[in-house]
């Protein structure tokens, strides 16, 4: 056994891991100001992002569905973060995030990961571009060192506080911002492997500690440092009134985790030619969340920069993560008292590139330009995102996806009356006078496309009893065509067929699928039809029909073929 365990080690040893070295140092250096960063932004303390990062990335690493994932704290967050720490304070965002955590892990388990694929590319560029506006527009009093303001949870009121605070902007606290900016902006031209978040931090920070030190506002003099010891575990006082009362955020904390982890999963599969269990993946993520509020650290999804970071670095195996989380371990207890030096206005730069890159304005422009329904799906969910919260975003935009869903997919439904031709195929009948020639006043054939669901259900009925003009004696409903039955379409077909009967018409049905047969035998449905009436092919349908009536009593028979009847074409 001993032998068994030490063959992969050497292996992992020799092979693997001085690229998950390289890639996990690499990332761990970007990680660490984000963390800060990120909590700050979300209304926390700096060494609440730090915990969270550690944490996060271990956890997600280690029981997570993508190989490759870096969770931890993210830009997305910080409007939903900011506003429940605004709302029910920094402890209740603690049980928002475990519950979250559950949240996350019951999603997995019920296989809810597919569905998350599922939600349109217009409600998250929408959401995103909204998140990307809050996060850049919080960060513009921190740029020019405005003092006296208050946070709101709207981004109006929060405009109208700059605004009304301008004239106390502080030119040491700006100056410093731009240098910072403008480092990040020139580093990757001239050191590319470099990161411009990094460098732009130690370079202003050095600059504002040796010639303005005290005219700026740092993470010392504002948050009272970073503690250099590891923080404590603490089980959250949850209570039933906070669950209830905090649900519904955490719900929203579960959904945007989910999305924005199975993105960062999805584009690590496509940077690497891997695939992610997105199942496995929630339930990790799931678990990182509920184990993060434990430590005093904030929600945690994946992270797509720092991911795609980790695979461009050259990370082997899911270790580099973890050794990512070490070096941040690390790296707070050694130098905890620098970081401490870090001024506010060097942070601002940091978070506003970041809100830049994760806009997606060209995809944003690209569907705006598109003038369809997903248009107006995409700027609802983008103003809402910033001139409401995310929370109703989030719930408007799947509101909205869901309508625009039903709407197409009632629009695939498609009726039609058809007649077979010289070669037994079955044709459209297109107007009344090729309905007069070539239809069988006895037998109608209408075909079915499209799943018969509550959307369509209205339609469908609509457009059977519609083109019935007159009473045919058998009527057959080709239905090869309808993949899924739901119980309201059920429920419309059988009034079509309850209708049909009491007139004496026999109702034929060819080609069932298996989802509606089992439907229609569950209701009952399918034995009030009849089992003998029911056919594998609609050629089988015509001769059993041919059978049961007299063509010579048959005018539109009589009129084209003698005797023959129109739909005999055998």
């Amino acid at each position: 056994m001993t032998r068994a365990i030490r063959v992969p080690l050497k292996r992992y040893f020799t092979r693997f891991f001085k690229k998950d070295l390289l890639a996990g140092l690499t990332v761990g250096v970007i990680s660490l100001p984000l963390a800060m960063a990120f909590a700050i932004a979300s209304g926390a303390n700096p060494e609440n992002g730090i915990y969270t990062t550690i944490i996060a990335a271990c956890l997600v690493a280690l029981f997570g569905g993508s190989r490759y994932q870096v969770a931890g704290p993210t830009g997305a967050f910080i409007p939903i973060l900011l506003s429940i720490v605004l709302t029910y304070g920094f402890e209740n965002l603690l049980i928002a995030g475990f519950l979250s955590g559950i949240i996350l892990v019951v999603m997995g388990l019920l296989d809810m990961g597919s569905l998350i694929k599922f939600i349109p590319r217009s409600v998250t560029i929408g959401f995103t571009a909204g998140i990307a506006i809050n996060i850049f527009a919080g960060q513009i009093s921190n740029f020019f060192g405005l003092t006296g303001l208050e946070r709101h949870e709207s981004f109006l009121f929060n405009m109208q506080e700059i605004v009304t605070h301008f004239h106390t902007i502080n030119l040491y606290s700006t100056l410093t911002a731009v240098i910072c900016l403008v480092t990040i902006l020139i580093t990757p031209r001239y050191l590319p492997k470099v990161p411009g978040s990094l460098v732009g931090l130690i370079l202003s920070t050095m600059i504002a500690t040796l010639f303005f030190p005290n005219d700026v506002i740092t993470i010392a003099s504002a948050f009272g440092g970073i503690p250099s010891d590891l923080p404590h575990m603490q089980f959250p006082d949850i209570t039933l009134e906070k669950v209830q009362l905090l649900l519904q955020p955490a719900l929203t904390i579960a959904i945007l985790g989910a999305i924005e982890s199975l993105l960062s999963a999805v584009v690590a599969d496509g940077l690497t030619g891997t695939h992610h269990n997105s199942n496995r993946e929630l339930v990790g993520q799931g678990i990182a969340n509920i184990v993060i509020p434990l430590f005093g650290g904030i929600p945690a999804t994946g992270a797509i920069a720092r991911t795609a970071t980790n695979i461009k670095s050259g990370a082997a195996t899911r270790y580099s993560v973890v050794i990512s989380a070490v070096f941040v371990l690390l790296t707070m207890l050694a130098l905890a008292p620098y970081a401490g030096l870090i001024p506010l206005a060097s942070m601002a730069p940091v978070l506003m590139v970041v809100s830049y890159n994760m806009s997606q304005h060209q995809a944003f422009i690209g569907i705006a330009k598109v003038k369809s329904l997903s248009t107006g799906v995409l700027l609802i969910t983008f103003f809402l995102t910033v001139f409401a919260n995310l929370t109703v975003a989030v719930e408007i935009g799947l509101l909205l996806t869901m309508m625009l869903f039903v709407k197409r997919m009632s629009e695939i439904m498609v009726v039609t009356q058809v007649v077979p031709d010289h070669e037994n195929h079955l044709i459209d009948i297109a107007d009344q006078n090729a309905l007069h020639t070539y239809d069988c006043s006895q037998i109608s054939i209408f075909s079915i496309e499209g799943p018969l669901f509550f959307g369509a259900a209205q339609m469908f009925s609509e457009s059977i009893m519609s083109t019935i003009h007159y009473d045919p004696k058998i009527i057959i409903l080709r239905m090869s065509r309808v993949p899924i039955m739901d119980i309201t379409g059920e429920n419309h077909l059988r009034m079509i067929v309850e209708n049909i009967q009491k007139k004496g018409i026999t109702v034929l049905i060819s080609g069932l699928n298996e989802q509606p047969e089992k439907k229609m035998k569950k209701t009952g449905l399918y034995d009030q039809i009849g089992q003998e009436h029911f056919f594998p092919h609609t050629n089988h349908a015509i001769a059993y029909a041919l059978e049961h009536i007299n063509t010579n009593h048959c005018n539109t028979c009589q009129k084209i073929n003698g005797n023959e009847c129109v739909l005999d074409k055998k």
